[in-house]
C-alpha cells in the first residue's frame, strides 16, 4: 500500500503541475480520489478536474487548506504570499505543507503559517504531464524524514524524485526546472535541421523526439558517463565527429551552461520577490 493512501491531500492551485500530480496520485492507485481536494479561482477548471478524476473541487482555498493534512502549494511565486496570507491561519498544526512555487525559500513559509506546520520545498518539471517528470526536493527546518517520505511518494508517482539541500533548489530550477524549455528548442531546430535535409517535417520531428528520449534512458538505465557514451556514437573521421565539431564550434555547450546560469539567477529573483 502506497505510503500516501492514509493522507488527505489538497491542492491549492488547479493549474497544469496540479493536474499532473493529480492524475498520477489518482490514476495510479495511490490514494483514492475521494481523499483528494483542490481549489481554484476558476470554476470552470475545477469542474474539469472533478469531471475527470472525480475529486473534491472548492473555489474556496481557505476550506482545503482546513481539509488537507497534506497541502501542495501548486501556484506562481508571484502571488504565493497573498495565497499563504489567505490560508496561514486555517493550516492546523501538524499539517505538511510542501510549495512549488520558485525561488521561494522554505522559512518564507514558515513564518507565514502557524507553529507545528512542517514545510518541504519542490521543484519539479513539465514532463511531470506525461509522467517522466524530474524533481527535487529539500526539507524545511521543522520536516522531518518521514515528511520527505510523503513528498517523494507524491512526486515519484509523476517521475523521479531526488532530495538536495535547499541551497540547491534554485540550480535545480535552472536545470530541470526551466530544462524542458531548452530541449524543446533544441528538438525544434533539430526538426529544422531534418526538412532542410530533405526529410518531412512529421518524420524529422519523430526521429529527433525518439533520439532525444532514446539517448536520456540510455543515460539514465545505465549510469554511464555521459561523455562515455557520446564517445560510443563518435568514430574517427565519421559523421558524429562532424558534427559536434560544428556544434563546439557554434558554443552550444557554453551557451547551454550560461542558459542554466542565467535562470538559477532568475529564480533567486523572484525567491526576493523580483518581478
Amino acid at each position: 500500500m502506497s505510503i500516501l493512501a492514509s493522507h488527505t491531500i489538497g491542492f491549492i492551485g488547479a493549474g497544469n503541475m496540479a493536474e499532473a500530480l493529480i492524475r498520477g496520485l489518482v490514476r495510479g492507485g495511490h490514494i483514492g480520489a475521494d481523499r483528494v481536494h483542490a481549489s481554484g479561482p476558476r470554476r470552470e477548471r475545477l469542474e474539469e478536474l472533478r469531471t475527470a478524476y472525480a475529486i473534491h473541487v472548492s473555489t474556496d482555498n481557505r476550506e482545503v487548506a482546513r481539509t488537507a493534512g497534506v497541502v501542495v502549494l501548486a501556484v506562481k511565486p508571484q502571488i504565493l504570499d497573498k495565497v499563504l496570507a489567505e490560508i496561514g491561519d486555517q493550516l492546523k498544526p501538524g499539517t505538511l505543507v510542501i510549495s512549488i512555487a520558485a525561488g521561494v525559500d522554505t522559512e518564507a513559509i514558515e513564518t507565514a503559517v502557524a507553529e507545528g506546520v512542517r514545510v518541504v520545498r519542490a521543484m519539479p518539471n513539465t514532463p511531470a504531464l506525461v509522467g517522466a517528470g524530474a524533481t527535487a526536493i529539500s526539507a524545511g527546518r521543522h520536516a522531518s524524514e518521514s515528511d520527505l517520505a510523503t513528498a517523494k511518494a507524491l512526486f515519484d508517482a509523476v517521475g523521479i524524485t531526488v532530495t538536495l539541500d535547499e541551497s540547491h533548489l534554485d540550480a535545480v530550477t535552472g536545470l530541470s526546472g526551466s530544462g524542458p524549455a531548452y530541449i524543446f528548442l533544441i528538438l525544434e531546430a533539430l526538426s529544422d535541421a531534418g526538412v532542410k535535409v530533405g526529410l518531412s517535417r512529421r518524420n524529422a520531428q519523430r526521429l529527433a523526439a525518439q533520439t532525444m528520449m532514446g539517448s536520456a534512458k540510455m543515460l539514465l538505465e545505465t549510469s554511464e558517463h555521459v561523455g562515455h557514451l557520446k564517445d560510443m556514437v563518435t568514430s574517427p573521421g565519421g559523421t558524429a565527429i562532424a558534427g559536434l565539431h560544428t556544434l563546439e564550434e557554434g558554443g552550444l555547450r557554453t551557451t547551454l551552461i550560461n542558459a542554466v546560469e542565467t535562470a538559477t539567477k532568475r529564480a533567486r529573483e523572484l525567491g526576493r520577490g523580483g518581478k
